[in-house]
């Protein structure tokens, strides 16, 4: 796709130019002092000489074919330039000029013209408003930006949305010790993003790890698609910017309200396995751990040291990612005592003490490499006795490269002058100066394993009564009305198989008993009404009601309070249900993102739900493997599994109430907003049954989608 773009044999930088300190003179310096291997044509009206070539007075006057055109010309000449290039054959286009859509409304009119016409001329774009691309294979060698560093060679694929932040990551390459195989800056994105990039490193040998910076996902469910396929081949890292998500402070459920602040991303990102970091220092520090390491066969870590207190931190470090500290053979054991003093700790962390030479160093590190207990190694310095870290550095990477199948780490404690004379070394691992940074590294790497590991899940379909769930949302919005009422919310969930309570409706002292006598005591009572969501807030539940005359005296009680707060007139009647015992509460929800669609969300429910907010998002719909992994994430999963004695949870049963509920918001995308809360667990089954329920749609688009009207006066009989 992009390979006219990314390994051209001929240049054409249009709007190239003599006069230092402009964008056209920068990048015709950097094509040449980076020793681009095709042809260079520099396009001025002057014509002349450039950066000692030969310059062209327009594009139809280059004597040979041309694969890449960078244009740096004022935007008015920017579309009459992209016809030119058509006419000469250019297939790849990438233009640096800025003043398109983020300049305004004639400038997105332009950038929309751009993209038109070169999708209708079947080129490829980088840009507008962009820093330029590059490639540092030897058989290419192309610079094609204006930051002012050369770059390193390395192994990293780097999409920048943010053209000067990745000018200023290319400046400080050579202090990270990282290097790039390949670079695009893809600046207001009218062609190439961030995923047509993934999709074209996917099969590059050079980009062994792909690093995206972006402040937006155009097309989340292709971006979804893409990184789930190239995430189990290499590693994805992603800073992620722009935190806020717009509609969420208008969300009326719960599911709504705790959807906001970035949670959307991060589900999305999650389930693509894309290691999502929130920091510059942070998205180096695990792209410098893929660069020098395998990905580890497990999760066991074993700690060298020469001092025991940073082996315990450590150690500590280690523990609250959810690692274990490898269990050391004890012939590993018996071996590493043989020649390290009696004084020191063969256990793990090994702590040869602050006296170990360089000898110690290299032996116990090839001593323990060669455990098959030890999946990852930390090596940690602290400088004693003259010891030089410079050479104990080099003495580890030595032992390093004859034991390339394991990712080792060292932690230098040291005065920041190693780390100037390590960004000037080739090295074949990892250094830092703190533990914690180390052990977060480590994690980042389980973290990819475990993702390659996964199984990629299924989207299952159950048998469902969608007529039955179609029929009641039809009723609903013929009235005008995108909030369901508790009891139509709850029948659309029986449609669909999820476990709700018995219950039955009454509208009057009669059947209000009636029904209380045929579902047999202790029983529920919930208003439902078509103007009053929020039950409790009302008193409109009424919980452990033992008798019939209990039951009248509630019934009674509650027409009396409404008739105070004037809500009587919205009251539909009341749902007499069997009481559930159980004293743990978790809530199921859909809430939808305006970019990302419908979110599910799983959690500890309850009155305590935005207090608390153990809650776990993933965008619709869902694997077994994502309903899987919601469960367990949440913190409330101790709970589920039967603490204290309490009956364990039927896990498959709740994981399926999940995958039921992204079942439904898929048949149904207008659905806007769901909440089961509380989805209570029975101590008597383990069920998960759904004792309360709330359905919002978008009442416009549920009208376009299933027909019927929103005049309020009529049964769907109007159009």
């Amino acid at each position: 796709m992009l390979s006219k773009i990314m390994k051209p044999k001929s240049i054409a930088v249009i709007g190239a130019s003599t006069k230092p300190k402009t964008i056209g003179s920068e990048i015709m310096q950097r094509l040449r002092d980076y020793k681009f291997q095709g042809n260079i044509y520099p396009v001025n009206p002057k014509g002349g000489i450039i950066e000692g070539f030969q310059a062209y007075t327009s594009v139809a006057e280059i004597p040979g074919e041309v694969d890449f055109a960078v244009i740096i010309v004022p935007q008015k000449f920017v579309l009459d330039t992209v016809d030119q290039c058509n006419q000469k054959g250019i297939k790849g286009l990438c233009v640096i000029s800025a003043g398109f859509k983020e300049a305004g409304k004639e400038g997105a009119e332009a950038e929309k013209e751009l993209a038109r016409k070169v999708e209708e001329y079947g080129m490829r774009l980088v840009g507008p408003n962009c820093l330029g691309v590059l490639n540092t294979n030897p058989a290419v060698s192309m610079d094609a930006t204006f930051a002012e560093a050369l770059p390193e060679r390395g192994n990293i694929g780097f999409v920048s949305q943010s053209g000067a932040l990745g000018g200023g990551i290319l400046n400080i390459l050579k202090d990270l010790n990282l290097g790039f195989a390949q670079f695009i800056s893809i600046g207001n994105q009218a062609d190439v993003n961030a995923e047509t990039a993934m999709e074209y490193w996917e099969n590059e040998e050079d980009v062994e790890q792909i690093l995206l910076y972006m402040e937006s996902i155009q097309n989340p469910a292709n971006f979804r698609k893409l990184a789930s396929r190239i995430s189990k081949k290499k590693p994805i890292l992603a800073l992620k910017a722009g935190r806020s998500a717009a509609g969420a402070s208008a969300a009326s459920s719960h599911t709504g309200s705790l959807a906001g602040a970035d949670k959307a991303a991060n589900a999305l990102l999650a389930q693509s396995g894309v290691i999502r970091e929130y920091s510059l220092k942070n998205l180096f520090a695990t792209a410098k751990m893929f660069s020098n390491c395998p990905i580890p066969k497990g999760d066991r870590v074993a700690i060298i040291t020469n001092s025991g207190g940073p082996g315990i931190m450590a150690t500590d470090a280690i523990c609250e990612y959810g690692m274990q500290m490898a269990p050391i053979t004890d012939a590993t054991k018996e071996k590493l005592r043989s020649f390290l003093p009696a004084a020191a700790s063969v256990k793990n962390p090994i702590d040869m003490i602050a006296s170990a030479p360089i000898d110690h160093y290299k032996q116990t590190l090839q001593t323990v490499i060669a455990d098959e207990n030890v999946d990852m190694i930390m090596v940690i310095y602290l400088p004693f006795m003259g010891l030089k870290d410079i050479d104990v550095a080099e003495a580890i990477m030595e032992i390093k490269k004859a034991y390339p199948q394991k990712p080792v780490v060292g932690v230098f404690m040291t005065t920041s002058d190693f780390f100037t004379k390590i960004s000037d070394m080739e090295v074949n691992m990892p250094f830092f100066m703190y533990a914690e940074e180390a052990a977060e590294g480590f994690n980042r790497l389980n973290q990819q394993r475990i993702w390659q590991e996964r199984p990629v899940g299924e989207i299952k379909t159950y048998d469902v009564d969608r007529a039955r769930a179609e029929q009641i949302i039809k009723q609903s919005i013929s009235e005008g009305r995108a909030q369901l009422t508790t009891r139509e919310s709850i029948d659309v969930l029986d449609a669909y198989g999820i476990r709700v309570c018995k219950s039955g409706f009454a509208t009057n002292i009669n059947e209000v008993v009636e029904m209380g006598n045929a579902i047999g005591y202790p029983v529920v009572m919930k208003m439902t009404s078509k103007t009053t969501s929020h039950k409790t807030d009302v008193g409109g539940v009424r919980v452990n009601i033992q008798s019939e005359e209990q039951l009248r005296a509630e019934y009674n009680d509650l027409i009396a309070k409404l008739e105070e707060r004037g809500l009587l007139d919205g009251l539909e009647g009341v749902i007499i249900q069997e009481m559930v015992k159980g004293n743990r509460e978790m809530v199921c929800g859909i809430a939808t993102d305006p970019q990302y669609g419908p979110m599910m969300m799983f959690g500890l429910g309850g009155v305590f739900i935005e207090v608390m907010k153990d809650v776990t998002f993933r965008i619709a719909p869902l694997t077994d493997v994502d309903a899987a992994e919601m469960i367990k994430s949440v913190k409330a999963y101790k709970l589920l599994e039967g603490a204290r004695g309490t009956t364990p949870a039927q896990m498959d049963q709740i994981q399926e109430t999940l995958l039921r509920l992204s079942q439904l918001v898929n048949d149904y995308p207008f659905i806007d907003e769901l909440d089961i809360n509380p989805l209570l667990i029975s101590e008597k089954t383990g069920e998960g049954i759904a004792v309360d329920g709330r359905i919002k749609v978008r009442l416009e688009e549920a009208m376009d989608k299933l027909g019927g009207c929103t005049c309020g006066a009529c049964h769907g009989c109007c159009q």
